[in-house]
């Protein structure tokens, strides 16, 4: 996906809960490039302009994995915390 695709996605996917501003959106992927966890390749968009598109290294899905297995460590840890005793 380009950026504003990926962007767009987020806001879809978590039903307008999460909107990522573009000023966030464009240098952390440009982080996780350098990290070289996303390899980035130019392209034309639907709408026929020049688009930088993004996608998932083997590197950056094993992140991607790590990340998602400590969200849910975490996220279920704060979920007990907040129940009523």
């Amino acid at each position: 996906m380009h950026g504003y695709a990926i962007a767009q996605a987020i806001q879809r996917l978590s039903r307008d809960v999460l909107k990522v501003e573009e000023g966030a959106l464009y240098p952390a992927l440009h982080r996780l490039e350098v990290r070289g966890l996303l390899r980035a390749q130019w392209g034309v968009s639907d709408n026929n302009r020049r688009a930088k598109f993004y996608s998932l290294t083997t590197e950056g899905r094993r992140e991607l994995e790590r990340e998602a297995a400590s969200w849910t460590r975490v996220s279920t840890a704060i979920t007990r915390v907040m129940q009523p005793a």
